[in-house]
């Protein structure tokens, strides 16, 4: 047998039908580029149309999946982080990186996670719900009298801030709804907290179950011009992320807490990263994220940086909790 059959077979999964398209591509290029020699890497190209491709030529899913030993998944937002790709993989009896299907169903719901929140005593702002299945003036009207502005309009399945926007005037807000419309066919309508943007990722142990550990949390300044952190400040490097960020030592400490409640109370694994505001009435959780950016641009490896941990070694252990049973 031959040093290159001897090393586990990764398939790194890119691309998908998603809005996220793009940095999943990216996501995908990065880890890649820095799986090590102990690794014979296969890149399993998704196209916006769904369908799966391996050197160049489109395959059905269990074809290529026969020749890997474990999946990484570099995929975001819908199909690939919303439990759908995950239950093709769960099918097939593949292990892959991340949380399993329903977990990730959950937590890509903004609305059910909320829930999920609440339930574990974390601090939410207060929000609807509005279905496009029963939309009308009177239930826009009733949301947007009900809640204090200015108000948060967002897709409830969407990632990466794609299809955000803050408000205040009533035909702002009708035109936020339908443009979040354009990627959901639920909206999330939320009270908009004032205070210090913050997320914070966190990492299962290999060593002991059940235990999970955070990085350091990273405050983000947004650029002047913007009023939240949008899907160009978070890729384009025009916004300002410092770790660890400038909190004090009890609300760095909250933060990660908070960070590994929401990732254990999701029923999340192997690594996540949540994202808050940190204002005076306390540390609000915004979402978790079941599979965080990982490209050049983004929060985890940054954090990873800080605490003086390789990338690679980073996902050595991602793949290696991967392949326990």
């Amino acid at each position: 047998m031959s040093a290159t059959q001897e090393k586990i077979k990764v398939g790194v999964l890119r691309g998908g039908p998603s809005p996220e398209y793009n940095v999943s591509l990216q996501t995908g290029r990065n880890v890649l580029s820095q799986l090590s020699d102990r690794y014979h890497v296969k890149d399993i190209f998704i196209d916006k149309s769904g369908v799966w491709h391996h050197h160049g030529i489109q395959r059905a899913p269990h074809i290529i999946l026969r020749h890997v030993d474990v999946v990484f998944n570099a995929l975001h937002g819908t199909y690939g982080e919303d439990g759908k790709v995950q239950k093709i993989l769960e099918y097939f009896g593949v292990p892959y990186t991340g949380s399993n299907s329903l977990a990730s169903a959950i937590a890509m719901n903004k609305h059910l996670s909320k829930k999920v929140f609440r339930q574990h005593g974390l601090q939410t702002s207060p929000h609807e719900v509005i279905r496009k299945d029963m939309l009308s003036h009177s239930r826009l009207f009733g949301v947007y009298a009900n809640l204090i502005k200015p108000l948060v309009v967002k897709p409830t399945t969407a990632g990466s801030s794609i299809g955000v926007s803050i408000v205040v005037e009533w035909d702002e807000f009708t035109k936020a709804v339908e443009k979040a419309f354009e990627f959901s066919d639920t909206v999330l309508v939320e009270e908009f907290v004032e205070g210090r943007e913050a997320t914070c990722g966190v990492i299962d142990s290999a060593q002991r179950k059940g235990h999970v550990y955070a990085l350091l949390p990273i405050e983000i300044v947004k650029p002047i011009e913007r009023n939240f952190f949008d899907y160009d400040s978070k890729y384009t490097g025009i916004s300002q992320e410092i770790c660890p960020g400038n909190f004090s030592e009890e609300e760095m400490k909250m933060i990660q807490d908070i960070a590994i409640r929401a990732h254990k109370a999701l029923n999340l694994r192997h690594y996540s990263r949540s994202d808050f505001i940190v204002s005076p009435r306390g540390i609000y959780i915004l979402e978790t994220n079941s599979l965080p950016g990982l490209t050049h641009e983004s929060l985890i490896p940054k954090a990873l940086k800080v605490a003086q941990c390789e990338f690679h070694e980073f996902l050595d252990h991602v793949l290696t909790l991967a392949l326990r049973k």
